[in-house]
């Protein structure tokens, strides 16, 4: 194998980890917001921050030449991933 495609494998195995960390990180913070949901009987979905979520990322990814579909995809799969730990903490 070539030394640029190592180096290349080599680059996308440290974004794949930092990937996995940032997920890790944002899924500690969602957690306390599922807790705090739960203290507060608030409902564990919240549709209209979630429409602007997808909103803001799309654009965000439309800036950054991602594919804005990709990235709401992506991003849904979050988001129904943190809204079934909030039921959870819901006892639901």
């Amino acid at each position: 194998m070539s030394e640029s495609l190592d180096q290349f494998r080599q680059s996308i195995d440290n974004i794949d980890a930092a990937l996995i960390y940032m997920l890790a990180e944002r899924f500690k913070v969602t957690q306390a917001v599922g807790r705090y949901k739960a203290e507060h009987a608030l409902p564990p979905a919240d549709p209209g921050r979630e429409e602007r979520q997808i909103a803001r990322l799309r654009q965000l990814a439309a800036d950054a030449n991602l594919d804005p579909v990709f990235a709401e995809k992506f991003l849904r799969f979050i988001i129904d991933e943190v809204i079934r730990h909030h039921r959870q903490f819901q006892g639901g």
